[in-house]
């Protein structure tokens, strides 16, 4: 099972203007194009005109089993169409095709070129039936290329063979990604970890275990009346903003909780920083709470100035909590980190938390309208100010 496809914007006509010569100079400009490197993952951007301007962007992971690539090809050449149509009213005229996977142990990256031919072949050929020619194929590792159209390998970015830091890049993609302050935040998996729940088998049964007592208390007065649901509904708030006052006063490595060791200034480390300063049952009662529409809109508010990063860290962190049985829980915190991480401007953090929101409960319609907005490239600020009223309404 691969997770949903991400399509992400095409860059906006006031974005700088770059032009890429040959294989080498499009491998080294994905991950600016989409913030991150892409571990794992099919890619298929369009593009348009005689000179091939840079369209819209399709990203989903590899499938395990090979049977299922020829579907997922047909899938993503008619996705990369539909999205072009309905966001620029007319067809792609080409389309690149991105194919990232490192080699396992004992595996050379010309073996794994070798093993994903025929997904790359299957894209070329579901593009093709759709009147969208395939210019590249590349098959891209952390420090090599090789194209599946006969116009070799290399390294991207000049960097010598096996070396190098991963996309570090002195093409004219990263010359102009560093004028404009476009920076890649790092890999897909490295994004993605600071949502995973916790697997320490000892911190898991701790978890499991208060949230079903909260789930015992909670959901019968969630559920018994107007009255009770209200009461529920203030505690989680009030909770919430505790937690939020304690991730505000702890902003750094030097502010952990003693006894808790973290490598300072690393994602790992601030993880492990916040995890700290939940514990469990404060962090059942508040996953269990968000499950209601009311409370998690209401949480939905903070969204924006100081309390916005704090927020975050705190959505994040209780997603990291939703283990075992509650898992899909975690659509509540993952959209809320999605929605912050939006009205903030980090667009790529956003949508990978929103699909992450949609693998936890595929019918978690805030977090699917989220999604569909940040990826028509919508301004959020109508629904912040949106916010802002209902907020202001709710005082005296």
């Amino acid at each position: 099972m691969t997770r949903p496809t991400e399509p992400t914007p095409a860059p906006s006509r006031e974005s700088h203007r770059v032009t890429l010569r040959g294989p080498a100079e499009l491998a080294d400009a994905l991950p600016y194009l989409l913030g991150y490197y892409p571990d794992d993952s099919v890619v298929l951007i369009g593009l348009h005109g005689r000179r091939g301007r840079l369209g819209g962007r399709i990203r989903t992971g590899i499938p395990q089993s090979a049977g299922d690539w020829p579907e997922l090809a047909l899938r993503l050449a008619s996705c990369l169409v539909d999205n072009s149509l309905a966001r620029d009213g007319r067809r792609p005229d080409a389309a690149v095709v991105y194919l990232c996977r490192e080699p396992a142990a004992g595996n050379s990256p010309e073996e794994v070129t070798e093993l994903l031919r025929p997904l790359a072949q299957s894209l070329r050929t579901a593009c093709g039936a759709l009147d969208v020619p395939v210019h590249e194929a590349l098959h891209l590792t952390r420090t090599r290329f090789r194209s599946y159209c006969g116009n070799g390998a290399g390294t991207p970015g000049n960097r010598p063979p096996g070396g190098g830091p991963p996309w570090g890049g002195t093409s004219p993609m990263a010359a102009a990604a560093a004028r404009a302050g476009i920076r890649v935040r790092g890999s897909l998996r490295d994004l993605e970890r600071a949502l995973v729940p916790l697997a320490s088998p000892p911190v898991v049964a701790r978890q499991t275990g208060a949230l079903d007592l909260a789930a015992t208390e909670l959901v019968p007065r969630m559920l018994a009346g107007r009255t009770d649901c209200a009461a529920v509904r203030e505690e989680t708030l009030r909770l919430a903003e505790r937690m939020l006052g304690r991730f505000r006063r702890v902003t750094g490595p030097a502010g952990t909780p003693q006894g808790a060791a973290v490598p300072k200034g690393s994602a790992e480390g601030e993880d492990a920083r916040d995890d700290a300063l939940l514990t469990s049952q404060d962090a059942a009662r508040l996953i269990l709470g968000l499950q209601d529409r009311v409370t998690r809109d209401r949480a939905a508010e903070w969204m924006e100035g100081a309390g916005a990063a704090a927020a975050l860290r705190l959505w994040r962190a209780l997603a990291r909590r939703c283990v075992g049985a509650y898992a899909g829980h975690a659509a509540a915190p993952l959209t809320l980190a999605g929605w912050v991480a939006w009205s903030t401007g980090d667009g790529p953090a956003a949508r990978i938390a929103l699909s992450r929101a949609l693998e936890a409960d595929p019918d978690y319609t805030f977090a699917r309208l989220l999604l569909q907005a940040c990826n028509s490239g919508l301004d959020p600020e109508p629904l912040r100010r949106c916010m802002r009223r209902l907020r202001a309404d709710r005082r005296p």
